[in-house]
């Protein structure tokens, strides 16, 4: 019996990866989590049922509006960014021209909330294929029951190349949590504070016009002098 060890081959080296069949997969996990409910929880989501897509997936932590970072992130963005992610903003996936979508399209997958797929492209340069990908965002709610929180993954297809590799948004789509229900225009204005109504300043406090000065009498007028005797 040989004494020699076979090589450790990742699957994903191998056989390429099929973004509509992982984007479709991470989903129905997300589903199977809602059990009745919109949205599920953080602490719903285990590695073990994401154990065929795990190396795609990631999950996300809203920092401020439009702005989310990585919290946990799965090999092959590891791959494509050419360095570790966790901590990373999001938005680093992606290159500043796309950037400004991806804050809308965030920002409605967490007040929404609602589900957003982003279709990606990344131009091929010197070392770099070209490569399309395509990116999910699926709603969670955190510890303390606000949707901070959001399941996802990213799958590219083609030869990665020299990272880090950045994409641009090609299109989108997004959808409601509830089905039937009508879904939300991922823009800026559909989710600010509605602005105050403009109030002019009370006017300050008008006083009564002064008398006209009274005018005295001669005998008044004399009764002011006194004479002095020298």
């Amino acid at each position: 019996m040989s004494g020699d060890r076979g090589e450790l081959i990742r699957l994903d080296d191998v056989v390429p990866a099929d973004p509509a069949r992982i984007i479709a997969e991470m989903h129905r996990y997300w589903r199977t989590l809602c059990r009745g409910r919109a949205v599920p929880d953080r602490a719903d989501v285990e590695p073990q049922g994401l154990r065929h897509i795990l190396d795609f997936a990631f999950i996300l932590e809203r920092i401020a509006p439009g702005a989310a970072r990585f919290r946990l992130a799965g090999r092959h963005l590891v791959d494509l960014m050419g360095m570790e992610v966790r901590g990373m903003p999001v938005c680093s996936l992606l290159n500043p021209d796309s950037r400004g979508r991806l804050s809308d399209l965030l920002e409605t997958v967490f007040k929404g909330p609602q589900i957003a797929t982003l279709q990606l492209h990344s131009p091929g340069s010197f070392g770099r294929p070209s490569l399309d990908g395509r990116l999910l965002f699926l709603p969670l709610r955190s510890d303390l029951g606000d949707v901070t929180r959001a399941l996802g993954c990213l799958v590219s297809q083609g030869e990665i190349g020299r990272g880090p590799r950045r994409f641009d948004v090609t299109g989108d789509s997004i959808s409601p949590v509830i089905e039937g229900a009508r879904p939300i225009s991922p823009v800026a204005e559909a989710f600010e504070e509605p602005a105050p109504r403009w109030r002019a300043p009370p006017l300050p406090a008008q006083r009564p016009p002064a008398p006209p000065p009274r005018r005295e009498t001669p005998e008044e007028l004399r009764a002011r002098f006194h004479i002095v005797k020298g």
